[in-house]
């Protein structure tokens, strides 16, 4: 504050309260909360590392994860998903008949993206249980390439009923037992994350075919935990280590060293009234750790698809099925994600992961005018499955048991 003295009889006692005013006003700004502070629902404060991605409720904050085996993003493609998200990940076979390895794909997206967006956050993907021959660095885990490598062999499960490398559809396992495969495994994922330039890692399957061998589970579970904690380490600080489903009880071990947790409701179950419920729960405890959530929703795991496949509607095109029954189904979902959302909890739509499967859908509702939450969501009663919550720009009701749900903009 600048005063101009205009008289010399101004009194000296005044001067020295009004700054004595100016530091008091100076302190109580320090002091106040910041107008951009995130709050969890409970009240307590979210605190995001150096390395997170930008998080805002102006919208609805979206994650994006894609991939076209056959090609890359085109510059339209890239410049749409940019205007959406400041946090993505580079789908598992991207790009790979273009350039020859997902790597690749993934290196070309991350540059394309930061050329236009600086500081958006690119993963990189790869599996702790299936062996995805789609890298440089995991090409041989084929049929007809893995007996030329006995090296890489024994990283791999054996089907204890057969003798033979056990497989789903030709796709190996890992052994997350193997204390080679797992030393491995992470110098593997940190090249990858390196050579590519992405700013961390998705990882894909926590459980370790723990099923497998149930007699060995908590130590499959351990090991987990061991692997993710070495990859942590080895990527660096400032990488994001984002684990899929690492919030679930299989993936105790894990959960203390991931960044970020993704949600995915990959089944008919998982979208029951008491996982949603169980999910909010799970989106706050790692909100309260000062982690991140992506709740993905995928569509064809809907009930309501699931009762169709017979009809009419059903033998249409499975993508302009899946695009009408996504659009049918937004509010529901999208009721379901703003009901449990934490700062740095994510939305993601879709019908699988593919570019084709709804990555490139656009949803009007996703870009209205969202707001901070302006407290915990409320259930109706203790016996209802009905709920509601307020956004500064949104009400929201939902019922998870009917699976109705009204999202009121204003």
């Amino acid at each position: 504050m600048k005063i101009q003295v205009t008289s010399p009889a101004f009194p000296i006692f005044v001067l020295l309260l009004i700054a004595s005013a100016s530091l008091v006003t100076a302190e109580d700004s320090q002091n106040s909360p910041d107008k951009t502070e995130l709050l969890n629902s409970d009240g307590s404060r979210f605190v995001p590392k150096d390395y997170y991605p930008k998080f805002s409720w102006d919208v609805t904050p979206q994650y994006f994860m894609f991939g076209d085996m056959e090609r890359v993003l085109l510059p339209e493609e890239v410049r749409w998903i940019a205007a959406r998200t400041d946090f993505l990940c580079i789908e598992k076979s991207h790009g790979l008949k273009m350039l020859g390895a997902a790597e690749l794909g993934a290196k070309h997206e991350a540059a394309e993206f930061r050329k236009i967006k600086p500081g958006i956050k690119v993963l990189f993907y790869f599996n702790s249980a299936y062996a995805w021959p789609f890298t440089s660095y995991n090409e041989a885990f084929t049929r007809d390439k893995i007996d030329q490598h006995p090296e890489l062999k024994k990283f791999l499960l054996i089907d204890s009923e057969t003798g033979k490398l056990a497989h789903r559809r030709n796709v190996f396992f890992f052994d997350v037992l193997n204390p080679q495969l797992r030393e491995w495994w992470v110098d593997t994922v940190a090249k990858g994350v390196a050579d590519s330039g992405c700013d961390g890692a998705f990882i894909d399957q926590m459980h370790g075919f723990f099923w497998l061998r149930e007699d060995k589970s908590q130590e499959v579970q351990r090991a987990m935990g061991e692997m993710m904690a070495s990859l942590k380490r080895k990527m660096g600080p400032d990488k994001i280590l984002l684990g899929n489903n690492a919030h679930q009880a299989i993936a105790k071990h894990v959960f203390p060293v991931i960044d970020a947790s993704m949600f995915e409701h990959y089944n008919e179950e998982l979208l029951s009234k008491e996982s949603l419920l169980q999910d909010w729960d799970d989106m706050l405890r790692l909100a309260k750790a000062g982690k991140m959530s992506v709740f993905r929703i995928g569509v064809e795991s809907d009930p309501k698809e699931k009762q169709q496949q017979d009809n009419a509607r059903a033998r249409r095109g499975r993508a302009d099925r899946m695009a009408e029954l996504a659009n049918e189904r937004l509010e529901f979902y999208l009721a379901c994600y703003l009901i449990g959302a934490q700062p740095y909890s994510y939305f993601q739509y879709g019908w699988g992961w593919t570019l084709s499967s709804g990555s490139l859908q656009d949803y009007p509702e996703l870009h209205k005018p969202l707001g901070a939450p302006t407290g915990a969501y409320q259930r109706i009663s203790p016996e209802s499955w009905e709920f509601t919550r307020e956004f500064e720009h949104a009400s929201v009701w939902v019922n998870t048991e009917s699976r109705q749900a009204k999202i009121t903009w204003r």
